[in-house]
Protein backbone atom coordinates (compact mmCIF):
# COMPACT_ATOMS: atom_id res chain seq x y z
CA UNK A 1 0.00 0.00 0.00
CA UNK A 2 1.41 3.32 -1.06
CA UNK A 3 1.03 6.40 1.22
CA UNK A 4 -0.07 9.50 -0.63
CA UNK A 5 2.13 12.59 -0.63
CA UNK A 6 -0.16 14.86 1.52
CA UNK A 7 -0.37 12.17 4.18
CA UNK A 8 3.43 11.79 4.21
CA UNK A 9 3.77 15.53 4.81
CA UNK A 10 1.20 15.44 7.61
CA UNK A 11 2.98 12.56 9.31
CA UNK A 12 6.33 14.32 8.94
CA UNK A 13 4.94 17.55 10.42
CA UNK A 14 3.41 15.66 13.35
CA UNK A 15 6.67 13.83 14.00
CA UNK A 16 8.63 17.08 13.95
CA UNK A 17 6.17 18.82 16.29
CA UNK A 18 6.29 15.87 18.65
CA UNK A 19 10.10 15.88 18.71
CA UNK A 20 10.18 19.63 19.32
CA UNK A 21 7.70 19.33 22.18
CA UNK A 22 9.74 16.60 23.85
CA UNK A 23 12.95 18.60 23.42
CA UNK A 24 11.37 21.75 24.87
CA UNK A 25 9.95 19.85 27.84
CA UNK A 26 13.31 18.19 28.53
CA UNK A 27 15.14 21.52 28.32
CA UNK A 28 12.69 23.18 30.75
CA UNK A 29 12.88 20.21 33.12
CA UNK A 30 16.69 20.36 32.98
CA UNK A 31 16.63 24.06 33.91
CA UNK A 32 14.30 23.62 36.88
CA UNK A 33 15.78 20.44 38.33
CA UNK A 34 19.49 20.52 37.69
CA UNK A 35 20.79 23.63 39.44
CA UNK A 36 22.09 22.25 42.72
CA UNK A 37 24.84 24.85 43.05
CA UNK A 38 23.58 26.30 46.32
CA UNK A 39 23.05 22.85 47.82
CA UNK A 40 26.49 21.68 46.74
CA UNK A 41 28.16 24.78 48.17
CA UNK A 42 26.28 24.36 51.45
CA UNK A 43 27.34 20.71 51.71
CA UNK A 44 31.01 21.47 51.02
CA UNK A 45 31.08 24.30 53.53
CA UNK A 46 31.10 21.93 56.51
CA UNK A 47 28.08 23.70 58.02
CA UNK A 48 25.77 20.73 57.48
CA UNK A 49 26.01 17.00 58.06
CA UNK A 50 26.70 14.78 55.08
CA UNK A 51 26.78 11.01 54.71
CA UNK A 52 30.50 11.14 55.52
CA UNK A 53 29.58 12.27 59.04
CA UNK A 54 27.75 8.99 59.79
CA UNK A 55 29.31 7.30 62.82
CA UNK A 56 30.36 3.66 62.65
CA UNK A 57 29.56 2.96 66.29
CA UNK A 58 27.10 0.07 66.66
CA UNK A 59 24.64 2.24 68.62
CA UNK A 60 24.55 4.93 65.90
CA UNK A 61 24.27 2.35 63.13
CA UNK A 62 21.34 0.69 64.92
CA UNK A 63 19.54 4.04 65.18
CA UNK A 64 20.06 4.76 61.47
CA UNK A 65 18.92 1.25 60.57
CA UNK A 66 15.79 1.48 62.73
CA UNK A 67 14.78 4.78 61.13
CA UNK A 68 15.44 3.51 57.58
CA UNK A 69 13.39 0.38 58.24
CA UNK A 70 10.51 2.48 59.61
CA UNK A 71 10.54 4.64 56.48
CA UNK A 72 10.65 1.65 54.14
CA UNK A 73 7.69 -0.02 55.89
CA UNK A 74 5.45 3.03 55.47
CA UNK A 75 3.45 2.61 52.26
CA UNK A 76 2.23 6.24 52.41
CA UNK A 77 5.71 7.71 51.77
CA UNK A 78 7.01 8.37 48.26
CA UNK A 79 10.28 6.86 47.08
CA UNK A 80 11.76 10.35 47.28
CA UNK A 81 10.91 10.46 50.99
CA UNK A 82 12.27 6.97 51.57
CA UNK A 83 15.60 7.99 50.04
CA UNK A 84 16.43 10.84 52.42
CA UNK A 85 19.79 10.96 54.15
CA UNK A 86 19.79 9.70 57.74
CA UNK A 87 23.03 10.66 59.49
CA UNK A 88 23.59 9.56 63.07
CA UNK A 89 26.60 10.58 65.15
CA UNK A 90 26.88 10.37 68.93
CA UNK A 91 23.16 9.67 69.27
CA UNK A 92 22.17 12.76 67.27
CA UNK A 93 20.22 12.14 64.07
CA UNK A 94 20.14 14.54 61.13
CA UNK A 95 17.48 14.03 58.46
CA UNK A 96 18.31 15.67 55.12
CA UNK A 97 17.01 15.66 51.58
CA UNK A 98 13.92 16.47 49.56
CA UNK A 99 10.38 15.30 50.29
CA UNK A 100 7.28 15.95 48.23
CA UNK A 101 4.96 17.40 50.87
CA UNK A 102 4.89 18.95 54.32
CA UNK A 103 2.91 15.88 55.43
CA UNK A 104 5.80 13.62 54.38
CA UNK A 105 8.24 15.81 56.28
CA UNK A 106 6.10 15.59 59.40
CA UNK A 107 5.54 11.83 59.00
CA UNK A 108 9.27 11.17 58.63
CA UNK A 109 9.99 13.23 61.72
CA UNK A 110 7.38 11.24 63.66
CA UNK A 111 8.73 7.89 62.42
CA UNK A 112 12.32 8.87 63.22
CA UNK A 113 11.43 9.96 66.77
CA UNK A 114 9.54 6.73 67.34
CA UNK A 115 12.24 4.46 65.86
CA UNK A 116 15.14 6.25 67.59
CA UNK A 117 13.57 6.67 71.01
CA UNK A 118 15.54 9.16 73.03
CA UNK A 119 17.82 10.32 70.20
CA UNK A 120 17.91 14.01 69.33
CA UNK A 121 16.44 14.53 65.85
CA UNK A 122 17.39 17.47 63.65
CA UNK A 123 14.94 17.67 60.77
CA UNK A 124 16.54 19.45 57.79
CA UNK A 125 14.19 17.99 55.18
CA UNK A 126 13.21 20.24 52.27
CA UNK A 127 9.70 20.22 50.80
CA UNK A 128 10.02 20.29 46.99
CA UNK A 129 6.95 21.22 44.98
Amino acid sequence: MKVKEPMKRTLLVLACLSALSVAAFAAEDEKTNSDNTATNERDRSGETKTSGDQSNSSADLKITQAIRQALMKDDQLSMTAKNIKIITANGQVTLRGPVKTAQEKSKIDQLARSAASGAKIENQLDVKH
